[in-house]
């Protein structure tokens, strides 16, 4: 029996499957940093504040001085932001803070709401400085949207990486950001999300193949949704498709799916899980099950500011001789060099 669904070409937010509601997809080559933080590049002829044009390689996306995503409420969901190049500056209404890159997983549950930044700093002043970053958002059913929210970290020093080989000997490695593989356990994911029970099956895994590779995608749970990101190399070869670089692969769970990469290295995404099957409402940064969910959300935020926003400024970033950290809001600061992995 076939495994594939469908095969679609990905746009600039990549649609996904319940229990997920998009992935962002950020593949940026920032010019060398101005030792400011920001792009040492002439920044006119931008829509700053809502440049996504990627102009000459790259997009301040709605920063006006440091690439990023400036002070922005989130309700009702959940983001898993994947940093496999470059890096990210956090900050939230929680007080918490961090930066994080080369490979780190920050997951944070929005829940009853939360005000964050996300901006990315060019820290390299002497080359260029490249993003490679996802932001997978993750629903929250019903009963869960309500939960305080919640900052965590996972460092790519523990971060559980399987390296395989094929029967060519050509090297497959998987990164398990949730989930499980060859009996290999990802780090625990947030307290309250929808991946904490493992009979929901929600897989996170960045896939990586030699030039030539073969790898067989093993069976994931009856019931489950699955969807393969092709984002890096040039074409794969499954069930007699040939199929080009930056496009979706639906495929059944319930069966193993054989990948033949072809002549340069690949790169991919999986996404899998039990959908949630909820009605689902979006406006923006907020997710709900009815309008009423919306308005509620609208009214708090307008009441509450979820907290408030403790930092100097909607663009903060930290110091640029800061290395990678974090801050939770009981005032814990982490500093993964010194974490026993």
């Amino acid at each position: 029996m076939a495994a594939i669904i469908k095969i679609k070409q990905l746009q600039n937010q990549w649609e996904t499957q319940d229990p997920f509601l998009f992935c962002a997809f950020h593949h940026d080559s920032y010019p060398k940093g101005n030792g400011n933080l920001g792009p040492q590049a002439s920044l006119a002829g931008r829509n700053l504040g809502q440049d996504f044009i990627q102009k000459d390689g790259w997009a301040m996306y709605h920063g006006s001085k440091i690439p990023g995503f400036p002070a922005h409420p989130h309700v009702g969901f959940e983001t898993v932001t994947i940093a496999q190049q470059g890096f990210v500056d956090h900050s939230d209404s929680l007080g918490a803070a961090g930066r994080f890159g080369n490979g780190d997983v920050q997951w944070m549950t929005a829940g009853k709401g939360v005000q964050h930044s996300e901006m990315f700093p060019l820290l390299n002043t002497e080359d260029k400085n490249s993003l490679l970053l996802f932001q997978i958002w993750l629903n929250l059913p019903a009963k869960s949207k309500g939960v305080a929210p919640y900052f965590g970290m996972m460092w790519h020093e523990n971060i559980p990486v399987i390296n395989l080989k094929d029967k060519h000997n050509n090297n497959i490695s998987i990164t398990l950001i949730a989930g499980t593989f060859k009996n290999q356990r990802a780090l625990d994911p947030a307290p309250d999300s929808w991946a904490a029970n493992l009979e929901n099956g929600i897989n996170i895994w960045l896939i990586t193949l030699d030039a030539e590779a073969t790898f067989t995608l093993p069976k994931g749970k009856k019931g489950a949704n699955r969807s393969l990101y092709f984002y890096e190399g040039n074409e794969l070869i499954s069930e007699e498709f040939t199929i080009p670089v930056m496009h979706e692969i639906q495929a059944d769970a319930t069966q193993e799916l054989r990948l033949i990469n072809t002549n340069i290295p690949a790169s991919l995404l999986l996404l899998e899980g039990m959908p949630i099957k909820e009605h689902v409402v979006k406006h923006g940064p907020f997710v709900g099950n009815s309008r009423s969910d919306i308005e509620n959300a609208f009214r708090n935020f307008q009441e509450t500011e979820f907290g408030g926003w403790p930092w100097p400024s909607p663009e903060h970033t930290h110091d640029a001789k800061m290395k990678r950290f974090a801050l939770y809001p009981n005032g814990k600061k982490e500093d993964p060099s010194e974490l026993e992995v």
